[in-house]
């Protein structure tokens, strides 16, 4: 999915929230869909985010229940998004890159959250808690209490990326990063998405004791039998998804 208002660098106002919104809904249903790509319109911007012109021109600052980008505050995708930032990605779009699993970012992007310099804080879709859930404290606090724009090399140290690409091969190496996605079973990727994240603030005794019902789904699949018997027949597996 393409983030399409490149004249406000793909700033996101209330009918982007919204339709994002209505994008990942219908993702998380769809059968035939297992990874989610989000990145934004040519080469300049990711998501530069709010749109703080709509909102100062409408009054209108209401943010979906889901959250920005329709992502930030969605607690029940099982499946991987992907970030494919291709640019400026800062407040509303750096939070939309921290809510997604992994990133692949152009060596131009940058990020940030400048929110303190305009008298505003990067609370409403998670993203300073995010920070501070993803590096080390001292390395979040001076992003945030000095609204820092650092480079995608910086992020990438920071554990904050995956990967770092020239931009004309940020398209190759999203694509390399699907199929190496798309090589397991997807009941399986999501089973392991959904065991690691329902873990992730409990003690390892408390995660190992939890009943997945991904894990459930995944046991009894026929991508469970397939797997095995691909294995022993020493061939690719055909996943089904089922």
């Amino acid at each position: 999915m393409t983030i399409k208002r490149a004249e406000v660098m793909n700033a996101l106002h209330r009918p982007a929230h919204e339709e994002l919104t209505r994008v990942f809904d219908a993702f998380a249903i769809d059968a035939d869909a297992w990874v989610a790509v989000i990145t934004g319109a040519e080469e300049r911007a990711f998501c530069a985010g709010s749109g703080l012109k709509y909102m100062a021109e409408t009054g209108d600052g209401l943010i979906p229940e889901k959250g920005f980008a329709g992502l930030t505050n969605r607690q029940d995708l099982a499946k991987p998004v992907i970030a494919k930032v291709n640019g400026v990605a800062v407040g509303e779009g750096f939070e939309t890159v921290l809510a997604c699993d992994l990133a692949i970012a152009a060596n131009h992007a940058c990020f940030g959250f400048p929110e303190p310099k305009v008298g505003l804080a990067a609370i409403g879709g998670g993203g300073l808690h995010r920070l501070a859930q993803q590096i080390p404290l001292k390395n979040t606090m001076h992003l945030l209490l000095t609204g820092h724009i650092f480079i995608a090399e910086e992020a990438l140290a920071l554990g904050l990326v995956n990967q770092v690409v020239p931009p004309e091969d940020l398209t190759a190496a999203t694509n390399h990063l699907i199929a190496s996605i798309l090589s397991g079973a997807p009941l399986a990727v999501r089973a392991t998405k959904q065991a690691a994240m329902d873990g992730l603030n409990l003690s390892l005794p408390e995660a190992v004791a939890i009943r997945h019902p991904a894990i459930e789904t995944m046991e009894s699949s026929a991508d469970a039998t397939e797997g095995l018997l691909a294995f022993a027949e020493k061939r690719a597996p055909a996943w089904s998804g089922t």
